[in-house]
């Protein structure tokens, strides 16, 4: 990684992270773009989980009095288990697949509400956002979207929603760090330098965005939310037709 490429980096990193402590999601899926153009699939993951953990740790405890920590502990149960399941299937990812993937995602965003009977109150559901959620994060990164499905019926503001997704996505991005080791290990020690470096950045953006967000009524949170998610997920699924099709 070039110095200039690493000034970039930390610009993305802020950019990114005051982008999810607004919305609670978006933000890595800008980030993630911007690490697969620079490093090979599986170390973009790990790179990638480390700063989301940076942004959602921070997010998490700036917000820690709205957490609703029975969700929290039944999502973990379900993330170990995903985690499982892809170790045994020994899944490795590619730029292609990644990209197509959450192309597809902000499909879930525009889904009617009543197509859904998902409630992250109810234990079983809960369990499953965390099977499903902690499969996508590993897989393809991220899984913002299709864990607001399981919210969209419950009862909880903005806060409450950003704050136990916050929390959520630190477990599964704990994980996701520990599953792609490996290729984290591989940077040299130059590169984990930035890495480390961006870190605070990504506290700082974490930090502005939480101001911004409380600024936001519940009806311009889920509207812009839809848009912005929408807008990077047609580009992804362009990135991904076009590395397939190379």
């Amino acid at each position: 990684m070039t110095l200039l490429m690493g000034f970039a980096f930390v610009g993305v990193v802020f950019f990114t992270s005051m982008l999810s402590g607004v919305f609670g999601m978006a933000g890595g899926l800008v980030l993630l773009w911007f690490l697969l153009v620079i490093f090979p699939a599986s170390t973009a993951m790990a790179v990638h989980g480390v700063i989301q953990l940076t942004s959602n740790a921070s997010r998490a405890w700036l917000s820690r009095r709205f957490i609703v920590w029975r969700i929290v502990a039944l999502m973990a149960l379900g993330v170990l288990s995903a985690a499982g399941l892809l170790l045994l299937f020994n899944y490795s990812p590619n730029a292609a697949t990644v990209s197509l993937l959450i192309g597809l995602l902000p499909i879930l965003v525009w889904t009617p509400k009543h197509w859904f009977q998902l409630d992250a109150h109810r234990a079983s559901h809960a369990f499953c956002c965390g099977i499903a959620s902690g499969g996508l994060t590993i897989a393809a990164g991220v899984s913002g979207p299709l864990i607001d499905i399981f919210f969209v019926r419950s009862q909880m503001d903005r806060r409450q929603v950003v704050a136990t997704k916050a929390m959520i996505q630190v477990v599964a991005h704990s994980i996701k760090i520990l599953f792609y080791l490996g290729a984290a290990l591989a940077l040299s020690v130059g590169e984990w330098s930035i890495v480390l470096l961006a870190a605070p950045f990504a506290m700082l953006g974490t930090q502005t965005g939480t101001r911004i967000l409380h600024r936001l009524t519940d009806a311009n949170f889920r509207t812009w939310t839809r848009w912005i998610v929408t807008g990077i997920g047609v580009f992804y699924f362009l990135q991904g037709v076009y590395l397939l099709s190379r």
